[in-house]
């Protein structure tokens, strides 16, 4: 049964004490005794290394790892790399989880016999009341396939949960690409068939000034680089593994 799996979430911190402590609440209360919280710091300068070592002391399920120190999708691939979880969920550091999320995800996965879950989200702003898009879904028109996700990108990690099988196919995760929740959703869809979207809002998604990414548009070109290089980058992937 999915719900009695040893569930791991990745997590990737980085200067994130201002939100630090509200999040790691929201989903240890989620977990059972034999989960795991699997946090990458990639350097922090504030007090986050502090929080984590606080939470680790009082939580044997929070396990701190040093991060590379090599951008973004490094530091996401090198908590992967620690998950010994059977279903891993991916954390930002500054979002709330909904109290129902892991027993919900769970449950849709193995209904559905599915490699990767992801679920809507309500966007805010400092606070969970402050609500500035009731649907992510709605916003990207998010729906499964490996062309739609590869012309516009459904994938956010903080909405994902993955079987531990995928992880043979998405690592290493390529340094150029834009985004890592595209690569791992887009590589889920080829290989093991279309995702379940689940929508229903299972994460309060703080958007803010610090975020390292951003609910926008780029310029035509640059859009049509991130393309290309995504392209070349899936094709040789899936050549050399096949």
């Amino acid at each position: 049964m999915v719900e009695q799996m040893q569930v791991s979430v990745a997590m990737i911190t980085y200067n994130g004490e201002k939100y630090l402590r509200q999040q790691l609440d929201s989903i240890l209360c989620q977990l059972m005794e034999q989960d795991e919280v699997i946090v990458s710091d990639d350097g922090s300068t504030d007090g986050t290394i502090t929080i984590l070592k606080e939470y680790q002391k009082k939580d044997s399920r929070v396990k701190v790892v040093e991060g590379p120190r090599a951008g973004i999708k490094k530091n996401v691939e090198h908590a992967l790399k620690q998950c010994k979880g059977e279903v891993i969920f991916l954390a930002d550091q500054d979002d709330i989880w909904r109290a129902n999320k892991v027993k919900r995800v769970l449950g849709v996965m193995e209904q559905e016999n599915g490699m990767l879950v992801i679920h809507d989200a309500e966007v805010f702003r400092e606070h969970p009341e402050q609500i500035t898009m009731e649907s992510f879904f709605a916003f990207r028109s998010a729906k499964a396939g490996v062309m739609k996700n590869i012309l516009k990108n459904s994938y956010i990690g903080c909405c994902m949960a993955f079987r531990r099988e995928l992880l043979d196919k998405v690592i290493p995760i390529p340094d150029n690409i834009e985004m890592h929740d595209q690569w791992i959703g887009v590589l889920s869809d080829f290989y093991f068939g279309k995702s379940v979207f689940l929508k229903e809002p299972l994460l309060c998604y703080r958007r803010h000034g610090e975020n390292s990414s951003a609910m926008r548009h780029y310029g035509i070109g640059k859009m049509i680089r991130n393309r290309v290089v995504f392209c070349k980058k899936f094709m040789g992937r899936i050549l050399h593994i096949c």
